[in-house]
């Protein structure tokens, strides 16, 4: 399926954001993906998940969650603590906000089912990700976070959550030991969620991105289709 992308900017609490918007061709209506960045910012590795989404049937969004800290705003793999650093700067309400802004923007477009919205995310996006599930519940329809550090934190919000999940970990990711995936798989089967949980053997934290020193093809190649199952049991079949 073709693809059309192009820069945006979105009403955003402290201003204009910046975000890729990448869409199918064709007039739609279509289901929507928001996807998180990782704690780097939004770098290319961010857009090229847009785009397989968009590839897929689904109007994709990346919104630049650092735009408060233009122009210096994104790190290569590398640079962790700066990294770190820009994550440590963005407020959890602040960013509720700002997820709120960019979910209406999509149900501002005509190409877009507003009903049918999701959201994913990688590493600090992974967390966001599932925050949005606990803050958003009713302005979402699914979410998918991926290796969301700092997830365990947010399940005292998770009785909120009225959606179903997919999350993805790493057997091997030292950020998230494996006693934080069974407290958090716990705390949701407790809670009566729907969800599914995938823990990858072998994997570790930024399994999924290829650019990174701990991508595992195997368990990424897993996950995409996991995803793409997932996105089109819950938002409605996209092709």
């Amino acid at each position: 399926m073709g693809v059309r992308k192009r820069a945006v900017e979105i009403g955003a609490g402290d201003g204009p954001m910046p975000a890729v918007l990448i869409e199918p061709e064709g007039d739609g209506p279509f289901p929507a993906v928001v996807v998180i960045m990782e704690a780097f910012g939004l770098l290319p590795h961010i857009e090229q998940v847009a785009a397989r989404l968009a590839g897929v049937g689904y109007v994709a969004l990346a919104p630049d969650f650092y735009y408060r800290e233009l122009p210096d705003n994104r790190v290569s793999y590398d640079q962790i603590d700066r990294a770190i650093a820009l994550m440590q700067k963005l407020d959890d309400g602040k960013f509720t906000e700002d997820m709120r802004a960019a979910l209406a923007f999509l149900r501002s477009r005509p190409n877009v089912n507003g009903e049918k919205l999701g959201v994913t995310g990688f590493c600090m996006g992974g967390r966001l990700a599932f925050l949005t599930a606990c803050a958003l519940p009713n302005e979402i329809a699914a979410a998918a976070p991926f290796y969301g550090g700092g997830i365990a934190g947010h399940l005292e919000l998770a009785d909120r959550i009225q959606v179903p999940l997919l999350l993805f970990f790493g057997e091997q990711d030292p950020f998230i030991p494996m006693v934080e995936v069974r407290e958090i798989d716990e705390r949701l089967r407790v809670l009566g969620v729907d969800y599914r949980l995938r823990a990858y053997p072998g994997a570790d934290h930024g399994f999924f991105c290829d650019e990174r020193a701990s991508y595992h093809a195997e368990a990424a190649v897993d996950a995409w289709n996991q995803l793409e199952r997932f996105f089109s049991e819950k938002l409605g079949d996209a092709a």
